[in-house]
């Protein structure tokens, strides 16, 4: 074509047109990005991305939201959480995040309880819950206590040497408390020699094995806490009740005499526990009963006792957790060589109870279980103790309908190769590719050559 003024001054029009369009549809897009989000996840199981259960629970909640932090300035941990909350902050636009910065203010650390780094606080409408979990389970889970009324206080009985909640000896609870405050509960001791009564806020009140009497206003103040419809859960190991007895009888179970021998851990115990002590019992079967459903752990019971059901009153019992047939409650003295007397109780014996009535709002609820060790410290990690202990707890706050998001595990991440594949990689891109490229050139050059 021949080139002349009129042709020029067309292409430089063309030109010009194309960028002034080329400009707005960019401008365009900018405008629209504003307007529109689009997200979209391609990693394999969507780890990137909120699961239907936390997206229905923010649904839900009709006003704003406040995620407190409490983290130093630690660049990769504060992204790691503002990346999570922004994947609530896509569905709920009103999710405010905010950092504190524990050295920089350690009034409002010890106002507000915080005790570990990532601590977060989660407000709304006048509630607050708190989670240890930096994942989307304990933000959900916050959420949801939040949406349903705030947090969940679990005192612990405290005067009588009780096991302590704090404490780190074999026989105390701390392990345990460390998991009940991840999951965001606020504990604390309660001493009924100087409270007059059982705090109205309390969810849970623990009785762990006390070792002397209670006083009778202490017993009063227990007993009107449970007139009151609260939720009580009661570990007594074998040998005397100091004086709450009368409590046990209120609710309809008696404890068996004796501590209950099983023969079944004397055996395979050394090769599934670490101990062949014939006083820990084995329980592999459990009730038909919310905190042992779908529950397919072993567990195991370090001096144990017997729970009787007495009476079908008002509170309507449920077997949790029964021995074995061929055990027995063991009256006599557990030297040396032992065996069934003629004195002692022969199995399957009850060493779990749950037991519910209904209240005129919601449901009282109490387990009572014949032994406080497999709580402790010493044992809460020995086959499914710890997670029989969260759901007896979670059934007992009313928490039983926590949300259970499973962690999305990164299954993508890695690209495993023999070295064949590896060589042909390499080949492929120190030696084809360079040569595509040559080659492309050397065509290229050639045609225009030609030309």
């Amino acid at each position: 074509m021949k080139v002349t003024l009129k042709s020029r001054r067309l292409m430089l029009l063309q030109n010009l047109l194309f960028v002034a369009l080329f400009l707005a549809a960019i401008g365009l897009a900018g405008w629209l990005s504003t307007q529109y989000n689009y997200h979209a996840d391609w990693t394999e199981n969507g780890r990137n991305t909120l699961s239907e259960t936390s997206v229905a629970l923010l649904a839900e909640m009709p006003q704003a939201v406040v995620i407190t932090v409490f983290v130093r300035e630690t660049p990769m941990l504060r992204k790691h959480i503002s990346e999570l909350v922004a994947r609530y902050q896509r569905y709920k636009t009103d999710i405010e995040l905010k950092f504190v910065n524990p050295d920089a203010d350690p009034q409002r650390v010890r106002e507000m309880n915080i005790t570990t780094e990532g601590e977060m606080v989660i407000a709304s409408g006048g509630q607050q819950a708190r989670t240890q979990q930096i994942s989307e389970e304990g933000i959900s889970n916050a959420l949801q206590r939040v949406l349903r009324g705030g947090e969940r206080k679990i005192a612990f009985l405290q005067g009588h040497g009780e096991r302590d909640f704090l404490g780190t000896a074999t026989y105390d609870l701390s392990t345990w408390a460390q998991q009940l405050q991840a999951k965001g509960a606020q504990l604390y001791g309660l001493n009924l020699a100087s409270e007059a009564v059982v705090p109205e806020n309390t969810s849970l009140l623990v009785i762990a094995g006390p070792q002397a009497d209670l006083l009778p206003t202490e017993l009063v103040a227990i007993q009107g806490y449970l007139d009151g419809g609260s939720n009580l859960l009661w570990l007594a190991d074998p040998g005397k009740l100091f004086g709450l007895s009368g409590i046990g009888k209120q609710m309809g179970i008696e404890f068996l005499s004796g501590t209950i021998i099983d023969p079944n851990v004397s055996q395979v115990g050394m090769q599934l526990f670490g101990t062949d002590d014939a006083r820990m019992v084995l329980v592999a079967s459990y009730g038909a009963h919310p905190v042992v459903s779908d529950f397919n752990f072993n567990t195991l019971f370090p001096m144990a006792r017997g729970i009787k059901i007495d009476g079908m009153g008002e509170w309507q019992p449920t077997i949790l957790l029964k021995t074995l047939s061929n055990v027995w409650a063991e009256n006599g003295e557990i030297v040396g060589s032992i065996g069934f007397d003629a004195g002692d109780i022969a199995g399957p014996l009850n060493i779990g109870v749950a037991l519910s009535r209904e209240g005129d709002d919601v449901q009282q609820r109490v387990v009572v279980i014949g032994d406080g060790d497999f709580l402790s410290n010493g044992y809460l990690g020995v086959g499914g103790n710890l997670q029989l202990a969260m759901n007896i707890a979670n059934w007992l706050v009313n928490d039983d309908a926590l949300l259970s998001i499973p962690a999305k595990s990164s299954s993508d991440i890695t690209l495993e190769m023999d070295g064949f594949e590896l060589a042909m990689v390499g080949l492929a891109f120190l030696v084809v590719l360079p040569l595509l490229l040559l080659g492309s050139g050397f065509f290229i050059w050639w045609r225009r050559h030609r030309r």
